[in-house]
């Protein structure tokens, strides 16, 4: 223990005296938790739209008007042939191109049924598919109206009216930062304990101080402990920050134990810092060290669940996600703070990170060599 107490004074005294250390960890991390929740909006807004009016009646134009009142969509252009229309689509000025053909009103009233054409500009999915099923859900809506204004009041009332009332558990309003917000923070902490463990050792490879160490009797378990700790000490701290942050600024509180986030974070920060330092006793170069921590986590975020679905992979892309640390912090993160989860909710969760902590801490302490 007294060798373990020099080592962690001597590592803390070298973190608080790079300025540009203390910068990556408490202010970079604060910014992106501010700035990313706020950008990243899974709502799609503003699609440009362009119309084409055939028919130039009143129901049309009423169409039109519900269509720009409803908020998502901007009229780029009133447009009197499709030709006109497309070149907006063309030059990316617009997204969709809504054709009302001659006739509609008459057609609508008198024979109970129009079609309309919808022209998509599908270069960006997302925005189109997201844009088009407004439009669709906004023309619904419309065809119900007029539905009931033209069907009789006492024809209509023999029909069985079934009324659907949903009920939004643990996100009523359907804020989407409820739900990006603990993603977000999970990916900072991982990022930011994976990054400065996998550059420590690397970076005393570098200036040369590795070797005074190693001529020294520093058992290797102690050296790793000596490195791992500091940083688990500041990764917590940047945790606690980021759920101060959550509920001054998006008003977002657990519901669950804080105790029961705190234990897995601590388990979940071993996985992760002892997958930086395996990462670091294979490199010689802080260079190495940084591409090959970045491979990682691109395939760690990208596969943990926070932008896309896991559910919605393919089967093989799901076994990855398996061997995935993120994947099980997002969901305690999402687990806790929304929906209220207790030890026992988590138990597998926190079993798989343990098991994940064991095996990579071990590895990077059998793989460290004191001698070249």
């Amino acid at each position: 223990m007294r060798t373990l107490r020099f080592l962690l004074r001597k590592e803390f005294r070298q973190i608080f005296r790079d300025k540009a250390i203390l910068t990556l960890i408490f202010v970079m991390p604060v910014i992106q938790f501010i700035v990313m929740p706020l950008a990243a909006d899974y709502e799609v807004r503003n699609v440009n739209l362009a119309v084409v009016d055939n028919d130039k009646s009143t129901y049309s134009q009423k169409l039109v008007s519900k269509v720009i009142a409803s908020g998502y969509f901007k009229l780029q252009g009133y447009n009197s042939s499709f030709k006109e229309a497309f070149q907006l689509i063309e030059s990316d000025k617009a997204d969709l191109i809504l054709e009302i053909p001659q006739g509609f009103e008459r057609n609508l009233i008198r024979e109970d049924k129009q079609k309309l054409f919808v022209a998509v500009n599908a270069i960006n999915g997302t925005k189109a598919n997201l844009g088009g099923a407004y439009l669709s859900s906004i023309i619904g809506n419309f065809n119900a109206d007029i539905r009931m204004q033209l069907v009789q009041q006492p024809r209509f009332s023999q029909f069985p009216v079934i009324d659907v009332v949903a009920s939004n558990w643990f996100n009523p309003a359907l804020n989407y930062k409820v739900f990006i917000v603990p993603g977000i923070l999970a990916i900072l902490v991982t990022m930011i304990g994976g990054f400065l463990t996998a550059l420590n050792i690397v970076k005393e490879k570098e200036v040369g101080t590795i070797e005074q160490i190693n001529v020294t009797p520093i058992k290797k378990h102690i050296f790793i402990l000596g490195k791992l700790i500091p940083f688990w000490i500041l990764a917590m701290i940047v945790f606690t920050i980021g759920l101060i942050l959550a509920r001054v600024i998006y008003g977002i509180i657990p519901i669950g134990n804080l105790l029961v986030l705190y234990v897995f974070i601590a388990i979940y920060l071993l996985t992760v810092l002892g997958f930086g330092l395996l990462v670091s006793t294979f490199c010689d170069t802080q260079q190495q060290a940084m591409f090959i921590m970045f491979f990682f986590m691109m395939l760690f975020i990208l596969l943990g669940g926070l932008f896309t679905s896991i559910d919605s992979m393919p089967y093989w892309a799901k076994l990855i996600t398996r061997i995935n640390p993120v994947r099980y912090m997002i969901e305690v993160m999402r687990m806790v703070i929304l929906k209220g989860s207790g030890f026992q909710d988590v138990l597998p969760q926190m079993g798989v990170v343990s098991l994940m902590a064991v095996i990579l801490n071990g590895w990077a302490i059998l793989n460290y060599k004191k001698t070249n």
